[in-house]
């Protein structure tokens, strides 16, 4: 984000570091001051696309990709209308290809991919479940203002506590002040010694002190609910020694085929397997996935009713 500069003004994080990068629909950054300056009448077009954009459309970049903050946009608009769950599914796999399809949605949007008719698909979504829609938002509504009651609560709760800390330390400036004076007044109006009426001033503030701290109870358990104290209790297992060799030893599962062996990712590649398959696009391998685990897998597939367990499995043959 610091080296990131404003494709208007040019200026930098580096040059400003009060710099506010602004992102809208598009995905296209603008600085805070590009903005108020470009949509000073409240709308305007996008200095690199063109298209028609608001003012109050703007909001504060949060990624440092420009495309994230687009999708993110978009995936949050979506799922406000696409808003089914699981139990208003017959089957898992019903649920499974509609999030399929809401993910497509979104992609398409995202990196303006058939558009018009993607736009043509959400209007007859809404069209057709509009009822659906309506119900779901107002339950996730209710469950909303339930979380803002508790945050509310929260927050209610945390403004007394301040208030009680303010006060006692109020409390403690003013009888700070009231020892002081009377130390004063008692080196001023006394007779004594000034050397003992200090260290006899001294001493009583001391035990005030040792007063209070033994009259304030001492917290039992962190914020985490482990208790203090506590914590040697636990019961670990010993750290094994080198000495003593392993706690275990692994033994991988040999399992025998009647037919050829699955071949691994890399004589995939080397035999020529993943020629006859389709390359992962850029999206696919920053998400981790490559081609060849798709042709592992259907290998494994096909050559899954080869498998063959002989103490498991017994078949004896009858002539008739």
């Amino acid at each position: 984000m610091d080296d990131q500069a404003c494709p208007r003004c040019k200026t930098t994080k580096y040059r400003n570091p009060s710099l506010k990068m602004m992102v809208n629909v598009c995905g296209h950054t603008l600085c805070e001051s590009c903005v108020d300056l470009l949509f000073l009448k409240g709308s305007g077009s996008c200095p690199e696309c063109h298209i028609p954009l608001r003012r109050t459309n703007f909001r504060v970049q949060m990624f440092e990709d420009p495309m994230v903050e687009k999708e993110v946009n978009i995936r949050k608009k979506i799922l406000r209308d696409f808003n089914k769950k699981e139990e208003d599914f017959a089957t898992l796999l019903e649920y499974n290809d509609y999030l399929e399809a809401v993910e497509n949605i979104i992609y398409n949007l995202a990196n303006d991919i058939d558009v018009v008719e993607t736009n043509k698909k959400i209007d007859q979504y809404k069209k057709d479940n509009k009822d659906q829609i309506n119900k779901s938002k107002s339950k996730l509504g209710r469950k909303e203002y339930e979380l803002e009651e508790l945050l509310e609560l929260e927050k209610q709760q945390e403004e007394e506590r301040r208030l009680e800390l303010a006060k006692e330390e109020m409390e403690a400036k003013k009888k700070k002040i009231r020892d002081k004076e009377a130390l004063i007044d008692e080196l001023t109006f006394s007779e004594g010694n000034a050397k003992s009426i200090v260290d006899t001033f001294t001493s009583a503030i001391q035990n005030s002190k040792k007063e209070a701290k033994t009259s304030s109870p001492k917290p039992t358990q962190f914020s985490t609910g482990i208790k203090f104290g506590k914590q040697g209790t636990q019961s670990y297992l010993q750290i094994p020694k080198a000495e003593e060799g392993p706690m275990f030893t692994y033994n991988p599962i040999r399992q025998q085929t009647e037919g050829p062996d699955v071949p691994s990712w890399r004589e995939i590649q080397a035999r020529g397997y993943i020629a006859h398959v389709r390359a992962e696009t850029k999206v696919e391998r920053a998400g981790g996935f490559k081609a060849h685990v798709a042709c592992l897998r259907a290998l494994e597939e096909a050559m899954a009713s080869l498998y063959h367990n002989p103490s498991q499995h017994t078949t004896e043959f009858t002539t008739v």
